[in-house]
C-alpha cells in the first residue's frame, strides 16, 4: 500500500510541476509580482491615469480663496476654473528653498507657454512683508510672463489655513530657522475642476505632492531626493491634453 501511496504522491507532484511552475516563472519574469511596501517604492508610474487625493473618502478639492496678486487684483479659486495649475507656498525673502522652487516654476512656465489653460498660484507665507509691490518685484526677478501665474498675498490666518488645512502643506513662523519661516517645498497639482491630483508610486499609492526643491538638471540633491519637476511636467501635460479629470 505504501508503494502505491508514494507513486500517487509522486504523480501529483509531477502534475503540479508541469502545470504550475511554468506559470510562476512566467509571472516573475513579467514582473507581475510586485512589492506592496510603499517605503520601497522609488519611481512613480508614468503610464497610468492620475489619481484623485481623498480625505475621509472624499475627493480633495481646493478650498475657496481670495487674495491680492502682484498687480493688486483680487484673485480667487474661481479664476482658475477650467485651468490646470500648480500651487506652492513661499516668501520673497526666503534664503533657502524658495529660490529653487521659483526657478522650477519658471521652467514649467517656459515649457508650457503654448498652453493658455495652464497657471500657477504662489501664496506668500509672509504677507506682512510681501505686499503686492514686493511680489511684483519678485515676479520680475523670476521672469513671470504667464498672465495666470499669480503671486498672492492677504490675510495671514487665511493663508496659513489654506496651507496647513486646505493643502496639508506645512507652513509656520519659526524665528529659529533661516528667514524666520518654515515650510514644505512641495508643489500641488490641481486639475480643471479644482481637484488635487497626482500620479501613483510603484505600489499604486498616490504620491500626493511633487518635490519643488530639486532642479531638472540636478538629478539628486544633497539629501538624496530625486527631482520630480520632469514628472510634474509630464502630468500637467497629461491633464492639459486629455479629457481625463
Amino acid at each position: 500500500m505504501k508503494k502505491y501511496s508514494y507513486v500517487g504522491i509522486s504523480f501529483i507532484i509531477l502534475v503540479f510541476g508541469i502545470i504550475f511552475i511554468p506559470r510562476i516563472i512566467e509571472r516573475i519574469q513579467s514582473t507581475s509580482i510586485v512589492s506592496n511596501d510603499r517605503m520601497s517604492a522609488q519611481n512613480p508610474v508614468a503610464n497610468e491615469k492620475l489619481s484623485y487625493i481623498k480625505t475621509n473618502d472624499t475627493l480633495k478639492k481646493v478650498p475657496d480663496f481670495a487674495f491680492l496678486n502682484q498687480d493688486s487684483l483680487m484673485i480667487t479659486n474661481h479664476d482658475y476654473k477650467g485651468k490646470v495649475y500648480v500651487v506652492d507656498f513661499f516668501f520673497t525673502s526666503c534664503p533657502t528653498i524658495c529660490p529653487k522652487m521659483s526657478k522650477n516654476l519658471a521652467y514649467l512656465q517656459e515649457q508650457l507657454k503654448e498652453y493658455d489653460d495652464f497657471g500657477i498660484a504662489s501664496f506668500t507665507i509672509n504677507p506682512k512683508r510681501d505686499t503686492p509691490s514686493m511680489l511684483k518685484k519678485y515676479a520680475e526677478n523670476y521672469g513671470v510672463t504667464n498672465s495666470d501665474w499669480h503671486l498672492l498675498t492677504g490675510d495671514r490666518e487665511a493663508i496659513y489655513g489654506l496651507a496647513n488645512k486646505g493643502f496639508y502643506i506645512f507652513a509656520e513662523e519659526n524665528p529659529a530657522v533661516a528667514g524666520g519661516f518654515e515650510h514644505n517645498g512641495y508643489f500641488a497639482l490641481v486639475d480643471q475642476d479644482g481637484y488635487i491630483r497626482s500620479r501613483n508610486d510603484a505600489s499604486g499609492n498616490p504620491i500626493i505632492y511633487y518635490r519643488g526643491t530639486v532642479g531638472v538638471n540636478e538629478g539628486v540633491d544633497a539629501n538624496g531626493e530625486e527631482e520630480q519637476i520632469t514628472i510634474l511636467l509630464e502630468d500637467i501635460k497629461k491633464l492639459l491634453k486629455s479629457n481625463e479629470r
